[in-house]
C-alpha cells in the first residue's frame, strides 16, 4: 500500500471512531426519561448531567447553576444543550443560554413539553396541579413536607383551595404509579384525570441533536 493509501485509509478509520459528543445538563426530575428515550432511541452520542432537582424549589438558583455546569463543561464537548424549559426563571434561563450561546428547551415548564407546548398552550386549565411520573414518584418530598402538609394538613385548603383538578401527565404506563397519583389527588381534595403524554415534546428536541 502506498504511502498516499494508507494515509486515506487511516483517515476514513478516524471519521469511522469519530463520535459527535452533545451534553445534555438536565434537571435531575428529567433523569430517567432522557435515559429511557436514549435507550429506546440509541443516542449514543448524547452524554447526560443532571443539576439537583430541588433546584425547582429555588427557581433563582436555576439560572447559576446552569451557567456553572456549562462554563464547566463546554470545552470538553462539541456542543451543550440546557434541558430545562423556563422553570420559574421569569426569563433568566433563557437570557443566561443566550449570553453562553447555548439552547434550551423551549416553554414554560415539564408539564408543557410533555403534554406537547401548543397544546399546552391551548388549554384553559388555571385550576389544574400537574404530577409527572417523576412527581408521584417523590410526592412527599416535593409536594408535601415543603408545604408542611406533612405536619400541618390543615392547611390543604389554603394552598389548593383554587384548584379543582390534578392531572397525572403519565409517561409510562405503570399502574403502581397510576395508583399513587390518585391517592395523591384524594389527599388533595382533587378530581383525578390521567394523560398518558409519554414523553410529548422533549422527545422531538432531542433526537434533533
Amino acid at each position: 500500500m502506498s504511502v498516499s493509501n494508507d494515509k486515506s485509509f487511516k483517515e476514513l478509520e478516524t471519521k469511522k471512531l469519530y463520535v459527535r459528543k452533545v451534553l445534555l445538563i438536565a434537571c435531575g426530575a428529567l433523569a430517567q426519561e432522557i435515559i429511557n428515550l436514549k435507550t429506546i432511541n440509541g443516542w449514543q452520542h448524547l452524554e447526560l448531567t443532571c443539576l439537583p432537582a430541588k433546584l425547582h424549589l429555588y427557581p433563582e438558583k436555576i439560572a447559576g447553576a446552569v451557567r456553572e455546569a456549562v462554563v464547566k463543561h463546554r470545552a470538553s464537548y462539541e456542543s451543550i444543550f440546557v434541558v430545562y424549559a423556563d422553570c420559574g426563571t421569569g426569563g433568566d434561563l433563557q437570557k443566561t443560554c443566550t449570553e453562553l450561546g447555548v439552547e434550551m428547551v423551549p416553554g414554560p415548564h415539564c408539564y408543557s413539553f410533555f403534554e406537547g407546548n401548543s397544546r399546552f398552550a391551548s388549554l384553559d386549565e388555571t385550576t389544574t396541579f400537574y404530577l409527572t411520573d417523576f412527581l408521584v414518584r417523590q410526592f412527599d418530598a416535593f409536594v408535601m413536607k415543603p408545604m408542611g402538609l406533612d405536619k400541618h394538613p390543615e392547611l390543604r385548603d389554603m394552598y389548593f383551595g383554587n384548584y379543582e383538578k390534578l392531572v397525572y401527565q403519565a409517561q409510562t404506563d405503570d399502574g403502581t404509579l397510576t395508583k399513587k397519583a390518585k391517592a395523591a389527588a384524594k389527599q388533595l381534595g382533587l378530581k383525578f384525570e390521567r394523560r398518558f403524554t409519554g414523553y410529548g415534546d422533549l422527545q422531538k428536541i432531542l433526537e434533533k441533536k
